[in-house]
């Protein structure tokens, strides 16, 4: 069985470990031949830059409600995959082969070395150990069915091959073109759209705060049920940290629609509401009723956050707590609860560059992955319309699904 693999990323590269794994097993090494194509110059280029270069490869997923939350679009699918081949799964699989891992407070996990450059050895040592031949250069340009029922791939280096098998893990494009290769095909694509990047603001009013963190902080689009919570980062061009990312990921097609403008509120607060926070003001003026607003900071806040939110609400700093109207302290409240900005565009998350859309799941079978109207061609990655907040959630996602299509692969040697 002759077993091609375009796109030698974390889907692609897992998919063949898994598959020469399972022909090791199998007691049959002659059983497949599988070779592996790159249209870059190096396998894994994106692994590589991932999590800053440390690799997040996964999640602990322990703070996780529901699939739901973590992937907007494909949820239904992963909580499915996740069941055959969880994050458990992902972390026996890399510290077998060698990576010790570490979970972060987050819940994020890295290798413990923090550095991406093991994940990729272990993945190529793996695929070297199987005989996978990886080829480089190699953009696909068409993939057609012959009449015989296999594959014949055309690349953009004139060169061609022929396959029984073939496993599309091309990752994400950010553009429909990029998907042009299967057209012969005739499958349903969703246009790509980024997913994961950070907001420019209008006009900034926040600019000269570049580098604040604020933690438990929850955004939202007004008028839509978008929303998410985490820490925000203040940035010299407007806002990011998994806050804005996560709502970006939720709000990716919305925002994509609406030309990356649009009103964005924020609630400095997170979790509380506006008669919680309206509390928490008065116990802290109280307890301290003859200082000045200006020094009676909230304790999740800096000094100068707090001092431009005031400024920003229209309340006067030098106010001593003892002087301040009940009337302002409650629309300090309520603005501090709901404090709007607009969107004026986006910055791309670099390390985590990601789009939603791709080929429909409605294409594919949800439990090994293979075209429904094409056999023995499969999918896995992002190519698929499946993808996650920022956090391991995106990669989880490539090593289920790569795992998956090894499984119903490998059946038809076992």
């Amino acid at each position: 069985m002759k077993i091609a693999i375009i796109g030698a990323g974390a889907a692609g590269c897992f998919a063949a470990a898994r598959l020469g794994e399972k022909i090791r097993r199998s007691g049959s090494p002659g059983a497949a031949e599988i070779h592996v194509y790159e249209s870059g110059t190096r396998p894994l280029a994106k692994v590589r830059i991932t999590g800053g270069g440390r690799c997040n490869l996964t999640n602990s997923f322990r703070t996780v409600k529901s699939a739901e939350a973590v992937y907007p679009r494909g949820a239904r699918l992963m909580k499915r995959l996740l069941k055959q081949f969880s994050h458990t799964d992902t972390m026996a699989w890399f510290e077998e082969a060698g990576v010790p891992l570490v979970v972060q407070a987050d819940e994020c996990v890295f290798p413990a070395s923090q550095t991406s450059e093991d994940i990729i050895a272990a993945l190529l040592r793996s695929m070297q150990a199987a005989g996978i031949r990886l080829h480089t250069g190699y953009r696909a340009k068409r993939i057609e069915q012959m009449a015989d029922g296999g594959y014949r791939i055309a690349f953009t280096n004139d060169q061609t091959a022929k396959a029984d098998v073939v496993i599309v893990t091309t990752g994400g494009s950010p553009r429909q073109s990029g998907l042009d290769f299967l057209a012969p095909l005739h499958l349903e694509t969703l246009p790509p759209v980024p997913s994961l990047f950070s907001l420019t603001l209008e006009g900034h009013p926040l600019g000269a705060l570049s580098g604040h963190v604020v933690q438990d902080v929850a955004v939202r689009i007004p008028g839509t049920k978008l929303a998410a919570q985490g820490t925000l980062l203040i940035t010299h061009q407007g806002l990011s940290g998994p806050a804005i990312l996560r709502l970006s990921s939720y709000a990716a097609r919305f925002l994509h629609e609406a030309n990356y403008r649009a009103p964005l509120a924020i609630n400095w607060w997170g979790p509380h509401n506006e008669t919680e926070i309206l509390a928490c003001l008065r116990q802290l003026t109280a307890a301290q009723p003859n200082k000045q607003l200006t020094n009676i900071v909230p304790s999740h806040l800096t000094a100068r956050l707090w001092a431009t939110l005031l400024e920003r609400c229209g309340v006067q700093a030098d106010t001593r707590a003892k002087d301040l109207h009940p009337k302002t302290l409650q629309r300090l409240a309520a603005q501090l609860s709901n404090h709007t900005f607009t969107i004026a565009g986006r910055n791309p998350h670099k390390e985590e560059f990601v789009t939603c859309g791709g080929i429909a799941l409605a294409e594919v079978n949800p439990n090994t992955l293979e075209c429904k109207k094409h056999p023995r061609l499969y999918f896995a990655g992002e190519v698929l319309d499946v993808d996650a907040v920022t956090g391991g959630f995106n990669l989880q996602a490539a090593w289920s699904m790569a795992d998956a299509v090894a499984r119903a692969v490998a059946q038809g040697w076992s």
